[in-house]
């Protein structure tokens, strides 16, 4: 019978991380590999960690404590820390225990030198590496040392940076467990770090090697610069040596030394080209065996490699899914196509969302998308690849993709300079005789956005009235002919129509009037308070409900007492309050017109304000602290007077220039077209989340079918199944709680990634650059999008509901959506770091007259919360005033 407490490493796989943690799972595995060699050795497993813990009862209260701690409060965490390590420490090993450990070191040998590893449960893993959270000690001597440093490697699950890791992985401290991996120690001439994939671009084609003189420690730690070496296709193709004055080797007695490098061989590779490639094959081979990219731990001795650790490379953004593989799976999911090079574009960077979705929320819109998607990390991305190989549609698509965001251009474009990446087809043949047909021009006539948006309202209305009838499967058919009636409505000709004559004209007139009068952007400032503009017309009305409660202090006591508000409960509780029932009269108006907006609303599993009310409350006090009675009109009205002067001042001044009255003429054309379709420019995306929320709530009530009857833990737990598995939950009453859980996992994971606007089928994410030098030393450079100049305090807000910001201040994102345009009429400037000419953002900032710059890469890193700054909006740049 097999012992409990110590398991062989050729008895365990990676199925095993429950037994046997995450280093003992993955060395097991490695174990079982054809031409992989392992340093013999054993685990200690995690029922002998448990068995040990549950003999200290004085463990328990410093638990509790420990879990309640916040992760930011260093100093708690290592205070408590330290005292649950001295408590696990100072506990005697249980005598069976230790007589299972002693007996496997007598088995691999009494006098051998062995390293003893910390291996938990939640480490290796797919979704969170936890390197070097735990404690590793190398040369261990005599079985009354290994059984010491096993009671360390227990104690190291609570160093602060393993306690600190998890808590803010929201990873609960009770759930884990610590097995321990004791191998035979190996004394390498060389030893050092393998990725199967470039760690820093992502790319799986590029193995890189880290390689020093003695044991892998110093190379691990940092201790020495390694040599690095690059492998693509079989060969080494660069190569950096550097100086190794250090290196880290066994003592007799047990323990390791730092020695110094004789001088002669210091600048003497650790490695050769030979000896680099068949390492490198080795790894492909792990690679394979665990389906992704790995980071590999290895040694060379006597010309063979051992290797003593594999697990994946948890920072790289995922591949594109293109089949229906297991998510997250690089085998499945590399290249598709026959293998062929692939080039994707991030569609949230053109919807303004960035955050992951969950799988609810990115199927949703993928079935209701124009264009096929494609998920990785949460994110969604189109493949352009066919577009950039045709010479005809690849100049459209950098034409449309510069005017949208110059970084996925010059990405782009950057992806196209690489010799044969994509290769140039010739433009297919027509079919048939050359079409003579124009695209139907459009009059400049406001009955047409008067149309669209009735024809909309027609369509939403219709949605909402035959949905309320269906439930179980029928719900799911319903849904998905609806889906075709979205599409259809997103397609409109006449929609599209309009939408293009409002951007052309924009493009027209800044074009025109830079030409013709030297002004940069003087669009921004024709389009003030453009009409029929859904999402600016939502800013102001929330000043609207500003003025209602401005006069109520029961209501503003009660709003700003925030830690009570309960979404659930609010708008009862409010009007208990003296002057709530017109507070909520207006609050509940507003909800009406706008609740099925939210930060995030593309992801149809994000809160909408209607389900979470609360949200709006930081901004409605916001608007009654900073402006005064009736400021939606006034400031509407504004826009309007300055637009007017403005125009009246451009065609002045173009009846001046040679050929003026024509100029003129042009320009008063293009003023009027913009005027009149620049503001439906934001009504389709209000279309789609009107809809959305409408399919929410049928789904929703379905989700809480499921739970009474126990298909689901919580209603909340559909939003991890797409919506082809939901379909089938409902249809079947059974749903996989295994891999809700997995999706839970990862979709905490993917917050950590950053996703690249452009992204290769090798797994390159591309950045792109703006390729400018126009911009003053130690400027963040961006896109303009809203003209003007503004100095103010800097306000870096990751999260709306957490704003609080004054007159003059200037707001510092990542991306903004609709939601975001309630804070728009209270700031000074806005900076965010994804954005393009005519995304939302830019498009009311524009609207309020807000000078803005998009596109600024890590903004909200690199500008300090309530650091003071100059918007250089006209010229797209931002200043850090000391």
């Amino acid at each position: 019978m097999t012992n409990p407490y110590v398991l062989d490493l050729s008895e365990v796989d990676e199925t095993r991380v429950a037994d046997v943690g995450g280093k003992g799972a993955h060395l097991g595995g490695l174990s079982r590999i054809e031409g992989i060699r392992v340093p013999d050795g054993f685990c200690v497993t995690t029922d002998a960690f448990r068995r040990a813990i549950a003999g200290v009862p004085s463990i328990d209260e410093p638990l509790d404590e420990l879990s309640r701690l916040d992760p930011e409060d260093q100093e708690a965490i290592r205070t408590l820390s330290a005292r649950i390590r001295r408590i696990i420490e100072e506990t005697t090993v249980p005598g069976d225990i230790a007589a299972a450990i002693t007996g496997s070191i007598v088995r691999f040998g009494e006098q051998a030198a062995y390293a003893v590893r910390s291996s938990a449960t939640a480490e290796d893993l797919p979704t969170a590496s936890f390197a070097g959270q735990q404690d590793t000690y190398l040369n261990v001597l005599g079985p009354i040392a290994v059984l010491r440093h096993v009671s360390r490697c227990w104690a190291s699950m609570f160093t602060e940076r393993a306690v600190v890791y998890r808590q803010r992985n929201g990873i609960d401290h009770r759930t884990v467990h610590m097995a321990v991996v004791v191998q035979r120690m190996v004394f390498p001439h060389a030893s050092g770090i393998l990725f199967t994939a470039d760690p820093v671009t992502g790319n799986r084609k590029v193995a890189t090697v880290d390689a020093g003189f003695g044991l892998g420690e110093a190379v691990v730690s940092g201790l020495v610069n390694p040599d690095v070496f690059t492998v693509r296709a079989g060969e080494v193709v660069t190569r950096t040596i550097a100086a190794k004055e250090h290196a880290i080797h066994a003592l007799p007695t047990g323990g390791t030394r730092e020695v110094a490098v004789d001088a002669g061989q210091r600048q003497r590779p650790a490695l050769t080209d030979e000896q680099t490639v068949r390492l490198v094959g080795l790894g492909r081979s792990i690679e394979a065996h665990f389906g992704r990219p790995q980071d590999i731990e290895w040694c060379l001795v006597d010309d063979g490699f051992r290797f003593v650790q594999s697990r994946p490379i948890t920072t790289l953004f995922p591949l594109p899914v293109v089949e229906n593989g297991d998510e997250g799976d690089d085998r499945e999911n590399a290249e598709g196509d026959g293998g062929a090079n692939r080039v994707y574009v991030s569609v949230g960077h053109q919807q303004m969302m960035t955050d992951p979705m969950k799988p609810l929320g990115y199927s949703m819109w993928q079935l209701t998308a124009m264009v096929p998607m494609h998920e990785a990390g949460g994110r969604l991305f189109v493949d352009v690849t066919p577009r950039l190989a045709s010479p005809t549609s690849r100049d459209s698509l950098l034409d449309a993709m510069g005017k949208g965001d110059p970084l996925v251009r010059d990405a782009l474009e950057t992806v196209l300079e690489r010799d044969g990446f994509v290769p140039s087809l010739p433009d297919a043949a027509p079919v048939g005789p050359p079409s003579t047909d124009a695209p139907a021009p459009i009059e400049t006539d406001p009955a047409v956005v008067t149309e669209l948006i009735e024809r909309s309202r027609t369509s939403i209305a219709a949605l909402e009235r035959d949905i309320r009838t269906k439930k179980g499967p029928a719900l799911f058919d319903f849904l998905l002919e609806a889906f075709e009636e979205h599409k259809r409505v997103l397609a409109d000709p006449l929609s599209m129509r309009a939408l293009m004559a409002g951007m052309d004209a924009t493009w027209w007139l800044n074009d025109r009037l830079r030409e013709w009068l030297g002004e940069k952007n003087a669009a921004d400032t024709l389009t003030l308070s453009a009409p029929d503009n859904i999402t600016s017309e939502m800013g102001l009305a929330l000043l609207d409900v500003a003025d209602v409660i401005r006069p109520l202090p029961e209501v503003l006591a009660f709003l700003r007492d925030a830690e009570h508000l309960e979404d659930a409960t609010f708008l009862d509780e409010l009007v208990k309050t003296e002057g709530g029932g017109e507070a909520r009269e207006a609050i509940e108006a507003y909800l009406d017109r706008y609740g099925m907006r939210c930060v995030g609303e593309i992801d149809i599993t994000r809160p909408r304000w209607r389900e979470r009310p609360t949200t709006l409350v930081p901004v409605i006090l916001d608007h009654v602290r900073n402006f005064g009675p009736g400021a939606a009109e006034q400031r509407f009205e504004r826009g309007r007077r300055k637009a007017r002067q403005k125009e009246q001042d451009v065609l002045s001044r173009l009846r001046a220039l040679p050929d003026g009255d024509r100029k003129a003429d042009e320009t008063q054309r293009m003023i009027d077209r913009v005027r009149t379709f620049i503001g439906y420019r934001e009504y389709p995306k209000y279309g789609i989340v009107s809809r959305y929320f409408v399919y929410k709530r049928a789904l929703l009530a379905e989700a809480e079918r499921l739970t009474r009857d126990k298909v689901l833990t919580e209603k909340e737990d559909a939003f991890y199944l797409t919506f082809q598995e939901l379909h089938e939950a409902v249809r079947s009453d059974r749903a996989d709680a295994r891999l809700i859980q997995r999706r839970k996992e990862a979709f905490r994971s993917y917050h950590a990634l950053t996703p690249p606007r452009v992204l290769t089928s090798d797994g390159e994410a591309v950045t792109g650059a703006y390729r400018r030098d126009d911009a003053p030393p130690g400027a963040l450079t961006g896109l303009p999008v809203s003209a003007g100049t503004v100095e103010g305090r800097a306000r870096v807000i990751l999260d709306m509901a957490a704003a609080d910001l004054e007159a003059g201040d200037i707001l510092v994102t990542t991306f903004t959506d609709p939601s975001w345009s309630p804070l728009f009429v209270g700031i000074a400037g806005l900076v965010t770091e994804v954005g393009g000419l005519m995304t939302h953002g830019a498009v009311i900032a524009r609207e309020y007259g807000l000078p803005a710059v998009v596109g600024v890469e890590r903004a909200t890193r690199l500008i300090r919360d309530g650091q003071r700054i100059r918007l250089h909006a006209t010229d797209g740049y931002v200043e850090l005033l000391p």
